[in-house]
């Protein structure tokens, strides 16, 4: 059928289960649109994926926003289909959803099971851990009526959740577990410099360090935000807005140079008064990038870890390497996680040791906005958009019928 004459059915209508539409609606993205989301999501009626070996349709119930929808959209820092050598591009990393298609030799899933998803995208499954990130480095990302994945990106959904609240926090979690848990290895005592602490990263950071039994300095830039780390479980908080010279600049003149040292330096003593000695971080839980990872380098402690996972501000980083060396600190790369790390972090949602942090959500039509909202820093915690839940706070398929019913 070509595609302009492709029906899908409204966003909140949901087939019987198993029964697969032959077009379903998504926003994409395409090279001739680039730019801010606003312009670069568009909504269209597409083709349903087909399932091939190993792989399973999801009818996607709800999605969490990420800032690598931002990129995606953006065609920068690359250009997201250069990976999929494809024309277009539906974005989304998260998703809360039903096993709607099984495909041949697919394993520990059925139709019907209720899911969460997580973005590792195995390129040999079974074979290695080589992985793209699904709904950024592959084309089928979760922002449609139906999203396609790996059977073993699928997790158990979390009983007590609702499905937006189940969509907003995979990529952020898993994350920041593998970057605290397994890559920097937080130690009970220790203490960790969280930047962007009340972000989507930053609140599973700061949980996540009180559950190792380490100590979480929440870097915030809201009396809101610095609100919400505490709640979280901080140990205590900045206002970046106090240090205005804070942040690395390309270019700057050898005054604007001294100003930002000066503020680096008075931003460590803030930590030493915070933490009642003079010492830095343990680790540094990094991924801000060129605005703050010279600062990074100079605060953490002798033999501290900085931990970085992305570089919103820009990924031609510039430090002293001294501080490195002469200290004995270590630099931990980290990209997203594992399967294995993945099922164990759901767990902990599972068990209520961390918790989603669900700040905001949007419905389907605004989900350009979301990312707009993003893009312009005027979100924080994790956000979440509704596809196939016709209403907020429903948990299960039972309580989708009974709505669609009602």
């Amino acid at each position: 059928m070509p595609e302009e004459n492709l029906q899908a059915l409204p966003i909140g209508s949901i087939p019987p289960l198993g029964e697969v539409p032959n077009a379903m609606r998504a926003y994409v993205i395409r090279a001739e649109r680039f730019g801010e989301p606003t312009t670069s999501f568009q909504e269209e009626i597409i083709p349903t994926w087909e399932v091939g070996p190993g792989e399973v349709l999801v009818q996607v119930m709800a999605v969490g926003v990420n800032f690598n929808g931002v990129w995606a959209g953006l065609g920068e820092p690359v250009n997201v289909m250069r990976y999929t050598k494809l024309d277009s591009h539906v974005a989304g990393s998260d998703a809360s959803g039903v096993v709607w298609a099984v495909g041949p030799g697919a394993q520990g899933v059925e139709v019907g099971d209720e899911v969460v998803l997580h973005c590792n995208h195995l390129l040999r499954p079974g074979a290695s851990d080589d992985q793209l990130i699904w709904g950024y480095e592959t084309s089928h990302g979760s922002f449609g009526q139906f999203t396609k994945v790996q059977a073993q990106q699928c997790l158990p959904k979390p009983k007590d959740l609702s499905w937006e609240e189940a969509a907003s926090y995979g990529l952020t979690c898993y994350t920041a577990h593998r970057m605290l848990v397994d890559k920097a290895r937080v130690q009970p005592g220790e203490d960790v410099l969280v930047w962007g602490g009340a972000g989507g990263l930053g609140v599973f950071a700061v949980q996540l360090t009180k559950a190792l039994g380490g100590r979480a300095i929440a870097v915030v830039s809201s009396d809101e935000k610095a609100e919400l780390a505490m709640k979280l479980g901080a140990y205590g908080t900045i206002d970046r807005r106090e240090f205005s010279e804070l942040q690395y600049r390309d270019g700057m003149t050898p005054e604007e140079n001294k100003a930002h040292l000066g503020a680096v330096k008075a931003f460590g003593k803030r930590i030493w008064k915070i933490l009642g000695e003079r010492k830095g971080p343990d680790v540094v839980f990094e991924h801000v990038g060129k605005a703050t990872f010279r600062a990074s380098v100079f605060l953490a402690a002798p033999h501290g870890r900085i931990v970085i996972c992305g570089a919103t501000t820009g990924y031609d980083l510039s430090f002293d390497v001294r501080h490195l060396w002469m200290k004995r600190k270590r630099i931990i790369g980290s990209h997203f996680a594992n399967a294995e790390s993945c099922r164990r972090a759901n767990r902990l949602i599972m068990q209520h040791t961390i918790r989603p942090v669900m700040t905001r959500l949007f419905p389907w039509e605004e989900l350009p906005l979301a990312h707009q909202l993003m893009y312009e820093n005027k979100l924080h915690g994790t956000v979440a958009c509704l596809v196939g839940s016709p209403e907020p706070g429903l948990k299960n398929m039972s309580e989708v019928r009974a709505a669609q019913e009602g």
